[in-house]
Formats: C-alpha cells, sequence, structure tokens
C-alpha cells in the first residue's frame, strides 16, 4: 500500500526523470550525427576547392603557353575563381588568376 501511494505522490518527478534521460539520449545521436555531417561537409568543400584550385592552375598553363587568353575563358576562370574563394581559397591561384586577367584577349600577329 505505502509503494502505491509513493507512486500516487511522485508520479510527475518519475516522468520528467524519465523524459529528461531520454530527451539527453536523443540530444547525444544528434549531436554525433551533427558533427559527422560537418565533418563530412568540411571535407567536401576541400574537396571542391583543390578542384577549383587545379582548374585555375590548369588554365593557367594552358594560357600562359598561347601567350593570350579569350574573353570566353576569362569570364569560365572569373566564375571558377568567385567559388574557389568563396570556399576559402587564396593562395597562389589568386596570383595565377589575376595574371590570367591581365593577358590579352586575342592572339598577338605576327608580321
Amino acid at each position: 500500500m505505502e509503494l502505491i501511494n509513493y507512486i500516487q505522490i511522485h508520479w510527475v518527478e518519475w516522468l520528467f526523470a524519465i523524459i529528461s534521460a531520454l530527451l539527453g539520449i536523443g540530444y547525444r545521436g544528434v549531436s554525433k550525427r551533427l558533427k559527422e555531417e560537418q565533418k563530412k561537409n568540411a571535407a567536401i568543400a576541400e574537396g571542391v576547392q583543390s578542384l577549383l584550385r587545379e582548374s585555375i592552375v590548369g588554365n593557367y598553363n594552358k594560357y600562359k603557353d598561347r601567350k593570350y587568353c579569350p574573353i570566353y575563358a576569362k569570364e569560365s576562370i572569373k566564375k571558377v575563381y568567385c567559388a574557389y574563394h568563396n570556399l576559402g581559397g587564396n593562395d597562389v591561384a589568386t596570383e595565377l588568376y589575376h595574371k590570367l586577367l591581365a593577358m590579352p584577349e586575342e592572339q598577338e600577329s605576327e608580321e
């Protein structure tokens, strides 16, 4: 009889304790998944940044050999650099980007 009285008196406290425990377990699970997703997103962003940097370097090498960079290529390179820069890239590729934009847009005629 005392057990039933105890349960009747303290059932709200037990209910809150159980709910708090379940919320804590749920929070840990969500927090763990969120950290994993953030780690994956960072790796994806780093990979994309590397690919964009490679594109800038490749374009620079290509057009450096030609000694000119057509306007359509410059427009494409601007978009690539913008995405690269937004992902946090700002190293040698920035210097190459500016060199590409400074190149003439047409091949110099040889007379």
